[in-house]
C-alpha cells in the first residue's frame, strides 16, 4: 500500500526539555521522523520547546515552532497552520499527553486534524492501566496463558489502603499517564504505601494509581514491536534487564538480545507481544512491551506497554541498525513494512526481523554527586540522567566497554584496591540496588564470595553472575601469569579489560601495556552492524571494535576528519554538545571531507548511522580513540580530529592525543590548557589589561584560609578543572570554608582548590564568539536573569541583553577579542563576565563549544557550530561572511534589529526525582553547582511574553492571579518591595511571614500574616505556610534564602517551603531578579498579547532587515 495522498501536512509534537525519564532519545526519533516525512513530500510543522536539540533547527521542518508544549500554545499553532494530521507517538509522554488533551478538549475535531501513528483509543488502551489489564487477560494465545499482576485501580488513599488489605505487602504503586516511573515505587508497609501512593496520585494527571502484587526479584524483559496497517508485525529487538524487577529499566544495565530465555519462553513472549499490539490497536508504528518472568516457576506476566516510540526504541534502533522512528513515521503515512527498504543492507525490506551476531550492553549514568542528600537506592522511580551503549562479540566484552564509556572512575571494575570489607558486609551492601552494584559484586568475588552467595544477595540471574565471575577469573589470570603474552592480552581484551586495568594488575604504566600490545600485534578490528548476522552485506559503515581477525573498515579516497562526541548525557554536559557535533558532521560533508563520528551515547542524533559518513560506536577513552584513529589512518588520509565540540569529554583527551601524534584541528590543546590553568590565564588577562576577581590557588586547608582572609569573604571555592560547576560552593566565613575542604575535596599540591572573590549582586554575562586568528565574530551576548553565583547552566538568560548598553557590549567585544588572541583560539570561544557597577570582570574563558551554542544559533539565525568547524579547517571569518554562513561585514550577533525576537532560555530542574533517605525532597535552592538537566526557550517580541513562554515550557507556568506567598532575606528586602507591590496592584493576595509582612505594610502593601512551619499550627487551627501550600491555597512562592549556617550553606529555613512547592507543583522563585522577570511575564499574560511564530518567519524578517542594512 503506497503512502496516503489524502493528507499533505503533518504536525509533529516533540518531547520538550530533557528531564530524567525523557531525554534526547525522543529528539533522535523526532529528528528522524521530520526528515523522512519531508523526503516523502509532506509539509512538516514541528512544535518543541527545546533549543538544545538539532530537531528544532529550521532545516528539519517546514515550520518550526519553539513554543511551550501545552494545549493553549498547540491550539494557536494548529489555528495558524491548519495541519491535516498530528503525529504524537515520537515525542515521548509529553507529546502523547498533549495529543490526548487536544482530542479531549475537541481541538482536533474543531480543526479537522487526524491523529496518526496511534489512535486515541489505542493510546487509552495502552496507557489506562485497567483497560490494558482487561485486554491482556482476554487474549487467546495458543499454548500461553497471558497474565498481568493481580492489582487494583485506586483514586484515593482510602482505596489504596483497602487494596493493600486484599493484595498483601510488598506492593507496587504505578500512576497512570506518567513517564520515567514518576510517583511509582515499592511499598513494604503502610507508611511507605501512604507516602508513595500520595505522590503517585498527585503525579498522575487523572489522579489514578494502580496498586499491584509485587514481582520484586523476577526477571525483566522488553520487546520492541512494530506493526503496519496490513497487520505485518515484526519484533525488532528483545532486551533483558541485568537487574531483576524493582529497578526502573532506565536505571538498570540492559542487554540485547535477551540472554537467559529458553527458546520456548522467547516464542511465548513473542506470541503474547504480537497479540498485545494487535488487541490494543496500534495499527501503524512501534511500541514497547515489558514482561516479567518468575525464575522459580517460569510464570510470565505482561507489566505494561507504551503505545509510542520509547526510551528503549532508541537503544533497540542503535543495537540493531533498524531505524524504528523512521519506519514508524513511514507506516504512519500508509506504507507497509514490506514496501520499506532496509537502509543498511539495501536488499532486505523492513519486514525482515533483525538478527544479532553480537551483544549490546547499555549502562546508566547517574548524578548523585549533584544531590549529596538524595537516597541513592534504585527503585521504579527513574533517577539516571544518561546512558552509554557498547557493542561486543560477547557479553563480557560489551560490558567492559559500556562501563568505561560512562566516564566514571567508580563504574569500571577495580581489581587492584585492597578489599577491606568482609564477604558478609559486601553481600549485605549489594542486596540494595544502587549505582556501583557490580563493583561490589567484583569486590565480593575478590574477597572469596561464591556465585551462589552473590545470586542470593542480588537475585541477578545466575548466568550473569557467572559471566561476572568469568571477568574475575580472567583478571586473576592476568595478575598471576609469569609474563604478558599475545594470547593472554587477547584473552583479556575479549573479556572487556582496558589497558588501564591490565596495567593496574601488572603494576605497569598504561603506556607500557599499550606499547607491548602494539608490538605483539594485539589490536582490535572493526566489525559492521548489519541487522542480519552477516546474511547480507552491510552498505552503511556503522562499526564496533572486537579482537577478531578480520576488519571490515573499507578503504577511502577523501580525507577524513574524526569528530569526538560527548559521551553519555550528564548534568553539565548534555545534548547541546551533540548538537554541535552533528553540525560539524554536516559541515564536513558539505566541504568535501569524510566525517567520522566517534561516540557511545545511543540516545543522540550523532550516533544515527546516516548522520556521518562513518560511525564508530566506541568508548571515548584514549585507548579506544587511538585505535579508531589507527584504523582510519590505514583506510585513507586523515586531516585531523575535532575535540572542541563535545564538551569536557574530548577536551580531556586532547593533549594526550596530540602527544601520541594525532593531528588536532582548530584550537590547539596548549591553548585549551592555557585557558584552564589559572596562572597562565591570569597573565593573558594582565597583558590585555582586563580585570578578574581576586583569587588564589590553595594547596592545603591553611593556605585556603590565608587566601580567603587576603581577598575577603564571601568567596567561591571549587576544585580546578570542572564542568557544570562540580563541587563549587559560596562560603561566607572561616568555619564554612574549613567545612567545605573537609567535605568536598581532597586538597593536594597536585589537586589544588581555587578560591575566588565572589562578586555579590553582579550581573552575569555569557558570550559566545568565533575567532580565526585575526578577526572576531561576536555570536551573542546573553544577560543572566539571576545574579552571579547561580551556575550559568541553571540561570535563566535573555538574548539580546535587556539592561546592557551599547558601550558595555563594545567593551565586551574588545575584551573577548583580546582573550581570543591571547589564548590562541581557532573556532568557538565562550566567556563568562560579571558586571559590578561599571567594572567588567572576566570570570572564565572556555575555548570550545559551550552549552549555549544552540540557543544563540537559533536566537540569531546563525549556525555557530558549522562556522567553527569550517574555521578549524582553515576558513576565515571574512570568507564565512562572504559565503553567507555569518552576517555581512560590520554586523554580528549583537546588531540591534527591530525584527529580531527576544529569546529567553530557562533551565529545567530534576528536583522531583530526588528524595532523601527519609522520604523528604532534596532542596531546590540554586547555587554555583549546576543541577539542571535541560532547557527551554521562549521567543517573542517583548521580554515579558518571552519570559512567560519560557516558564510555561519549563513546567512552571506563572499564574495570572491568586495568592502569592513571600518570605525574603534581609539583604533582598529593599529590592523585592517593588515587584511584590506590583503583584498586589495586579490583584494578587499577598501572604508573608511576620518579618517580611512588617516591611511590606510600611510600603502600603496589603498583606496577610501566615505562620512559619517551625511555629506549627496556631491555637485556633491557623495553618502554617507549608500546610497552605500543600492544600493548594498558594499559586506562587517567592522565597530567598536567609543568612548562613555552620557548614556554609544558606540556612534551610525555606527548605520545607521549597519542598512543599515541588510536591504541590507551585512555581517557586528564589531570586529577586527572577521575581521581577516573573512579574513582567504575568503582566504579558494578562494583556493576552502572547502569539506564536515559526523560526522560519523570524528568520525571513531578520534576513530582510539585515539585507536592508547591508545595502
Amino acid at each position: 500500500m503506497p503512502k496516503r495522498t489524502d493528507i499533505s501536512s503533518i504536525l509533529v509534537i516533540g518531547s520538550g526539555p530533557i528531564v530524567i525519564g525523557q531525554a534526547c532519545e525522543f529528539d533522535y526519533s523526532g529528528t528522524q521522523a521530520c526528515r523522512v516525512l519531508r523526503e516523502e513530500g509532506f509539509r512538516v510543522i514541528l512544535v518543541n520547546s527545546n533549543p538544545a536539540t538539532i530537531m528544532t533547527d529550521p532545516e528539519f521542518a517546514d515550520a518550526t515552532y519553539i513554543e511551550p508544549i501545552t494545549p493553549f500554545y498547540l491550539e494557536r499553532v494548529i489555528e495558524r497552520e491548519r495541519p491535516d494530521a498530528l503525529l504524537a507517538t515520537l515525542g515521548g509522554q509529553t507529546a502523547l499527553n498533549a495529543a490526548v488533551a487536544l482530542h479531549e478538549s475537541g481541538v482536533l475535531a474543531r480543526y479537522g486534524v487526524e491523529l496518526i501513528g496511534a489512535s486515541f483509543e489505542a493510546i487509552q488502551s495502552g496507557e489506562d492501566r485497567e483497560k490494558f489489564k482487561k485486554i491482556v487477560t482476554s487474549l487467546n494465545v495458543p499454548g500461553v496463558n497471558p497474565e498481568v499482576a493481580r492489582s487494583s485501580i485506586c483514586h484515593s488513599i482510602e482505596e489504596v489502603l483497602a487494596a493493600a488489605d486484599d493484595l498483601g505487602y510488598p506492593l507496587v504503586v504505578r500512576p497512570s499517564f506518567t513517564m520515567g516511573g514518576v510517583g511509582s515505587g515499592f511499598a513494604h508497609d503502610e507508611d511507605e504505601l501512604r507516602r508513595i501512593a500520595g505522590s503517585g496520585l498527585s503525579a498522575s494527571p487523572v489522579t489514578e494509581v494502580l496498586i499491584e502484587e509485587s514481582v520484586l526479584g523476577w526477571k525483566e524483559y522488553e520487546l520492541e514491536v512494530m506493526r503496519d496497517k496490513a497487520d505485518n508485525v515484526v519484533i525488532v529487538c528483545s532486551i533483558e534487564n541485568l537487574d531483576p524487577m524493582g529497578v526502573h529499566t532506565g536505571d538498570s544495565i540492559t542487554v540485547a538480545p535477551a540472554m537467559t530465555l529458553t527458546d520456548r519462553e522467547y516464542q511465548a513472549m513473542r506470541d503474547v507481544g504480537i497479540a498485545v499490539i494487535r488487541a490494543v490497536g496500534v495499527d501503524t508504528g512501534g511500541c514497547n512491551i515489558q514482561f516479567a518472568i518468575n525464575p522459580d516457576n517460569g510464570r510470565m506476566i505482561v507489566i505494561e506497554m507504551n503505545p509510542r516510540v520509547s526510551r528503549s526504541s532508541a537503544l533497540a534502533s542503535k543495537a540493531t541498525g533498524f531505524p524504528i522512528a523512521k519506519i514508524a513515521a513511514k507506516v504512519a503515512v500508509g506504507y507497509t513494512l514490506d514496501e520499506i527498504p532496509n537502509d543498511i543492507t539495501a536488499e532486505t525490506p523492513a519486514s525482515f526481523e533483525p538478527t544479532l551476531d553480537y551483544v549490546v550492553v547499555k549502562a546508566p549514568r547517574f548524578a548523585f554527586e549533584k544531590f549529596p542528600t538524595a537516597d541513592s537506592t534504585l527503585t521504579t522511580h527513574m533517577k539516571s540522567v544518561g546512558e552509554a551503549m557498547a557493542i561486543g562479540r560477547n557479553f563480557t566484552e560489551a560490558l567492559g566497554k559500556a562501563l568505561r564509556s560512562l566516564e566514571d572512575a567508580k563504574a569500571v571494575f577495580d581489581f587492584v584496591t585492597p578489599v577491606t570489607r568482609s564477604v558478609d558486609e559486601l553481600l549485605t551492601e549489594m542486596s540494595r540496588p544502587q549505582d556501583g552494584r557490580l563493583g561490589l559484586v567484583m569486590q565480593a568475588f575478590r574477597a572469596g564470595a561464591s556465585r551462589e552467595q552473590v545470586f542470593e544477595a542480588t537475585k541477578i540471574d545466575p548466568w550473569f553472575v557467572d559471566q561476572l565471575h568469568l571477568i574475575y577469573e580472567v583478571s586473576e589470570a592476568v595478575r598471576s601469569a609469569p609474563e604478558l603474552t599475545a594470547d593472554l592480552l587477547r584473552l583479556a581484551k575479549r573479556h572487556g579489560l582496558a589497558d588501564t586495568q591490565i596495567a593496574g594488575l601488572r603494576k605497569l604504566s598504561t603506556e607500557v601495556v599499550r606499547g607491548l600490545r602494539w608490538a605483539l600485534g594485539v589490536r582490535p578490528v572493526y566489525k559492521t552492524v548489519d541487522t542480519c548476522a552477516a546474511e547480507f552485506a552491510a552498505k552503511t559503515p556503522y562499526h564496533y571494535s572486537s579482537y577478531d581477525s578480520e576488519t571490515e573498515v573499507a578503504p577511502r579516497e577523501r580525507p577524513a576528519v574524526l569528530i569526538l562526541g560527548s559521551g553519555p548525557n550528564r548534568i553539565g554536559q548534555g545534548i547541546e554538545f551533540d548538537y554541535s557535533c552533528v553540525h560539524a558532521s554536516m559541515a564536513l560533508r558539505e566541504a568535501g571531507y569524510e566525517s567520522v563520528m566517534v561516540n557511545c551515547n545511543p540516545e543522540t542524533v550523532s550516533t544515527d548511522y546516516d548522520t556521518s559518513d562513518r560511525l564508530y560506536f566506541e568508548p571515548l577513552t584514549l585507548e579506544d580513540v587511538l585505535e579508531v584513529f589507527h584504523a582510519e589512518s590505514l583506510a585513507g588520509p586523515v586531516a585531523g580530529v575535532i575535540v572542541q565540540l563535545g564538551g569536557q569529554t574530548p577536551l580531556k583527551l586532547a593533549q594526550a592525543l596530540k602527544d601520541a601524534g594525532v593531528p588536532i584541528v582548530g584550537t590547539q590543546p596548549e591553548a585549551i590548557e592555557l585557558a584552564e590553568e589559572r596562572g597562565a590565564f591570569g597573565k593573558v588577562l594582565e597583558q590585555a589589561g582586563l580585570t578578574a576577581p581576586a583569587y588564589g590557588m590553595a594547596t592545603s586547608a591553611e593556605h585556603a584560609l590565608a587566601i580567603a582572609h587576603e581577598i575577603g569573604y564571601p568567596v567561591l571555592v571549587r576544585p580546578s578543572y570542572v564542568l557544570g560547576g562540580r563541587g563549587m560552593e559560596i562560603v561566607y566565613d572561616d568555619s564554612s570554608l574549613a567545612g567545605y575542604i573537609e567535605r568536598a575535596t581532597d586538597i593536594t599540591p597536585a589537586h589544588p582548590v581555587l578560591v575566588d572573590r565572589f562578586l555579590d549582586d553582579a550581573i552575569e554575562i555569557d558570550v559566545d564568539a568565533l575567532y580565526d586568528g585575526t578577526e572576531l565574530y561576536l555570536g551573542g551576548v546573553m544577560e543572566h536573569i539571576e545574579e552571579a553565583g547561580i551556575h550559568s547552566g541553571d540561570s535563566a538568560c535573555s538574548l539580546p541583553s535587556i539592561t546592557l548598553g551599547s558601550e558595555v557590549v563594545d567593551t565586551i567585544r574588545s575584551s573577548t577579542e583580546a582573550i581570543a588572541r591571547g589564548v590562541g583560539v581557532r573556532g568557538l570561544l565562550n566567556i563568562q563576565y560579571a558586571l559590578l557597577g561599571d567594572v567588567l570582570y572576566v570570570l572564565e574563558a572556555n575555548p570550545r563549544a559551550s552549552r549555549t551554542v544552540p540557543f544563540v544559533s537559533k536566537a540569531t539565525d546563525t549556525q555557530l557550530a558549522k562556522a567553527a568547524t569550517l574555521l578549524s579547517l582553515g576558513a576565515t571569518i571574512a570568507q564565512l561572511r562572504a559565503s553567507g554562513v555569518l552576517r555581512a561585514p560590520g554586523l554580528d550577533g549583537t546588531t540591534t534589529l527591530e525584527s529580531a525576537p527576544i529569546a529567553v532560555k530557562e533551565a529545567v530542574m530534576p528536583f522531583n526525582r530526588f528524595r532523601t533517605a527519609d522520604g523528604s525532597w532534596v532542596d531546590t535552592l540554586l547555587g554555583p553547582e549546576m543541577k539542571s538537566t535541560g532547557e527551554v526557550m521562549g521567543l517573542d517580541v517583548t521580554f515579558g511574553n518571552a519570559f512567560a513562554k519560557s516558564q510555561a515550557a519549563s513546567f512552571g507556568s506563572v499564574p495570572t492571579g491568586g495568592t502569592v506567598f513571600v518570605s525574603i532575606a534581609n539583604r533582598d528586602k529593599r529590592y523585592a518591595i517593588f515587584p511584590v507591590k506590583r503583584l498586589a496592584d495586579l490583584g494578587f493576595k499577598v501572604l508573608a511571614t511576620e518579618g517580611t509582612a512588617q516591611v511590606l505594610r510600611r510600603q502600603d502593601v496589603e498583606v496577610t500574616v501566615i505562620r512559619k512551619a517551625s511555629q506549627g499550627p496556631g491555637p485556633n487551627g491557623e495553618k502554617t505556610v507549608v500546610q497552605a501550600i500543600l492544600d493548594g491555597e498558594v499559586d506562587l512562592i517567592f522565597n530567598t534564602p536567609q543568612g548562613v549556617s555552620r557548614d556554609g550553606n544558606p540556612r534551610r529555613d525555606g527548605w520545607q517551603i521549597r519542598s512543599a512547592a515541588i510536591l504541590a507543583d507551585v512555581p517557586c522563585v528564589t531570586t529577586v531578579q527572577g521575581l521581577s522577570a516573573c512579574v513582567q511575564g504575568i503582566e504579558a499574560l494578562r494583556r493576552g498579547s502572547v502569539e506564536v511564530r515559526s523560526l522560519q518567519e523570524w528568520s525571513a524578517a531578520v534576513r530582510a532587515e539585515l539585507a536592508g542594512i547591508h545595502r
